[in-house]
């Protein structure tokens, strides 16, 4: 079986993957962070318990730690938390299962598209960030406790 040239890319290729994964995270953390009482008042109108601390918890996921992917510092790990947080999301966002109409396409479709991306994080997961990342730089992908061979 052919690799289709992956191997002399896969580096260059997991670093893009890692921002492109993240991208939606940063843009939407941004705006929530520059616009706060909004997102808490989203957070009440979707449901979110304790709209103040979810909005709080949205930021930090989606700046913070999606920019500690972006950079690959303890990426397996992360990957792992923004899969569920990712989940999470989605199932306080876009309950498409209590709508109708058009409501319902527009929510069953952002629904699916985390879900997609929680495939994309359990995949880094496995793969780890590659060689550009901080775990690389840092030795903690070959062996270390963010190796897949560490567990």
């Amino acid at each position: 079986m052919t690799s289709f040239g992956s191997e002399k890319v896969k580096n260059e290729v997991l670093l893009v993957a890692r921002l492109l994964l993240v991208a939606l995270f940063l843009i939407t953390g941004w705006s929530k962070l520059m616009g706060y009482a909004q997102t808490v008042s989203f957070m009440t109108q979707v449901g979110a318990p304790m709209p103040e601390l979810a909005a709080a918890v949205a930021i930090v996921m989606e700046v913070p730690v999606a920019l500690a992917i972006v950079v690959g510092v303890f990426a397996r790990p992360l990957a792992v938390l923004l899969a569920f947080y990712t989940l999470g999301s989605a199932l306080i966002a876009h309950h498409y299962w209590t709508m109708t109409g058009l409501a319902q396409l527009d929510n069953m479709l952002h629904f699916y598209k985390n879900v997609s991306i929680m495939g994309g994080f359990l995949v880094l997961y496995v793969t780890g960030p590659g060689k550009y990342s901080v775990d690389a730089r840092f030795g903690l992908l070959e062996g270390g406790i963010l190796s897949s061979s560490s567990r």
